[in-house]
């Protein structure tokens, strides 16, 4: 089950949240300085047209001074072009800001994603965490491209509207805001019911993601038993939900925009119907009342904008709180700075010393577990599906952290080296490869620059993939499809031995990789191994026992312990565990295993 909740909304706003937010305004501050500037600028110019309306009706028309009306013309024209450039500063700068900030949002969180442990993984769907990434940070853009600093103007504009409207005339200023009550009920009404259906929105948008992530990566298993109908029943569920509750936000917007339109008409015709007949008595101007039916079209506008702002805003307060939440899950697995004084090379020795793990609370799942691997040994490992064996090499790869006991890498314990540096020591071959789109020659690579061209040809020749390479159309240059799917499983496993080759690791760690490869070809590879091994530690986790009969030394894990160590011709002698998987082989099935908790469980 997840740990990150998608449904819990949160506060509407929340002073801690936004000031962590703000923080990424800083970097900024020049340029949301000068968006801030166009905003009151172009405030300025919207409030005045009214007033200069005003005026060229009082001063000019009913005085028939054509002069003066052509000369307050221009500064109406004036002012028009200049409301136009404001907006669009406004509007560039902060959509740019907006932009930027998501990247770096983004960045941030995608930089975390790749620190956290495997374990954190086992908890979180990867959907849920795409949501993360993607619909999450886009709800911040919005709230600094459209609200943080727009706002202001907002506010500006409203109390400048009523300044205006009071220093022109108060009592008519007390009938066009009569209807505020209404306003303020209506708005409210509209905050309430939009923060629950914002919360339902979001909820299954993050179940519609891991929905989709989980079954179309796993479509083959969904069409090999049949599974197309219910799968799409289920995901019919889920969308109509979606569809649902989004109906209902587009039921409350399209009620609350025409009410405030409504009122606004409404004290547009209050203003004309009580101030049309003050002017008729002479307690108003003409250019008064024009003036204010203006000023009343333009008040309404930033109440709406602001309702609108307050969604932004719950939107981004809902956000950033799964983002700082995320952002603040701590690596369980601290790494350790490189010590000058600690010597983090070496011929690639290993020793478990009385180790004993458990994935949660007291279920351990390796229980006094010790052994050697000297330098150049060849170690296999076997044993029933669950007995451990994969959990063995997660340790050592350090994908968690041993419960008690110890693991030493070359006479350091690994939770002394520096992460990065201890995994460069593994060169490690699943049976599950995982291939990324690109080329074949950077799916070999991985980004490695100090691994030529030269050097990736011939780790694929030492493992015989030059083969089928060769034959395609582009050689090493082929792009790769998503997951490899262009390519069959042995090919994709040929590619992951000239990987774990290619980068020249001290240990090599082979996790039943030979399962998926026809006979001829594992012949070809077992004959390349007896070379590439020279000179490495290597453990070989094995189902079909026929891929280890010549290691060095083979460990019989049975219900998390050790039970027999040997040799194939010394375990077989003694007629124990070993004998027994031997004498049985043809009825164990290969099982696919990675560095995940799922064969312990």
């Amino acid at each position: 089950m997840s740990t990150m909740q998608d449904d819990a909304i949160g506060k509407a706003y929340d002073a801690k949240l936004m000031r962590r937010l703000l923080q990424y305004l800083r970097p900024h501050s020049v340029w949301v300085f000068v968006a801030f500037l166009a905003i009151v600028g172009g405030s300025m110019a919207e409030l005045t047209q009214p007033w200069l309306t005003s005026v060229a009706i009082d001063n000019y028309i009913a005085t028939r001074n054509l002069d003066g009306l052509w000369r307050l013309g221009r500064w109406f024209a004036l002012l028009l072009v200049g409301a136009f450039v404001f907006e669009y500063i406004q509007t560039s700068v902060m959509q740019t800001i907006g932009q930027r900030i998501l990247h770096t949002v983004r960045r941030d969180v995608f930089a975390h994603l790749q620190r956290l442990d495997v374990k954190f993984y086992d908890r979180n769907p990867v959907g849920r965490l795409m949501t993360r990434v993607t619909t999450d940070v886009d709800a911040l853009n919005d709230l600094f491209a459209s609200g943080v600093v727009t706002v202001f103007g907002d506010l500006l504009m409203l109390f400048g509207i009523m300044a205006f409207m009071v220093t022109m005339d108060w009592r008519l200023a007390l009938v066009a805001f009569s209807v505020l009550p209404l306003i303020a009920w209506a708005t409210n009404w509209f905050r309430r019911n939009v923060r629950e259906n914002y919360r339902q929105v979001r909820g299954l948008v993050a179940k519609l993601n891991a929905f989709i992530q989980e079954h179309l990566t796993g479509m083959g298993t969904v069409q090999l038993f049949s599974q197309q109908a219910r799968s799409y029943n289920q995901f019919e569920t889920i969308n109509r939900e979606h569809r649902d509750v989004n109906i209902t936000s587009i039921f409350y917007y399209a009620l609350f925009y025409p009410i405030i339109e409504v009122l606004a008409s409404l004290s547009g015709a209050l203003i004309i119907l009580i101030g049309g007949g003050w002017a008729i008595d002479g307690a108003v101007s003409l250019g008064t009342l024009v003036a204010f039916l203006q000023y009343s079209r333009r008040f309404f506008q930033p109440i709406s904008d602001l309702s609108e702002k307050f969604n932004i805003l719950q939107a981004a307060m809902a956000a950033s709180e799964r983002i700082f939440g995320l952002l603040d899950t701590p690596v369980e697995m601290p790494t350790p700075t490189a010590s000058t004084e600690k010597r983090f090379n070496g011929p690639g020795r290993i020793e478990f010393d009385h180790v004993w793990f458990a994935y949660k609370d007291d279920e351990f799942v390796l229980r006094d577990v010790s052994f050697v691997a000297e330098p150049g040994q060849r170690i296999g490992i076997v044993g029933a599906t669950g007995s451990g064996k994969t959990t063995i090499i997660s340790l050592l790869l350090r994908y968690y952290d041993v419960t008690q006991g110890r693991i030493l890498l070359d006479g350091i314990d690994v939770r002394e080296w520096p992460l990065e540096q201890l995994r460069t020591r593994f060169g490690l071959v699943l049976q599950d490869v995982h291939l990324f789109s690109g080329t074949i020659a950077s799916n070999i690579r991985l980004g490695r620059q100090d691994i030529t061209d030269h050097a990736v040809r011939s780790a694929a020749t030492a493992v015989h993939a030059d083969r089928f390479i060769d034959a395609l159309p582009q050689g090493y240059d082929t792009p790769v499809a998503e997951r490899g799917a262009t390519l069959s499983v042995g090919q994709k496993q040929l590619l992951s031995f000239a990987r774990a080759l290619a980068f020249n690791s001290a240990v090599l760690v082979l996790d039943e990789a030979t399962s998926s490869i026809d006979t001829e070809t594992e012949g070809l590879i077992q004959d390349a191994l007896h070379t590439l091994m020279a000179g490495r530690t290597v453990f070989a986790i094995a189902h079909r026992l026929s891929t280890i009969q010549d290691m060095d030394r083979i460990l019989v894990v049975h219900k998390g312990k050790i039970r027999e160590s040997g040799t194939h011709q010394e375990l077989l002698a003694l007629g124990g565990l070993y004998f027994r998987l031997w004498e049985t082989r043809p009825l164990i099935a290969p099982t696919s295993s990675g560095p995940t908790p799922a064969e312990a469980r």
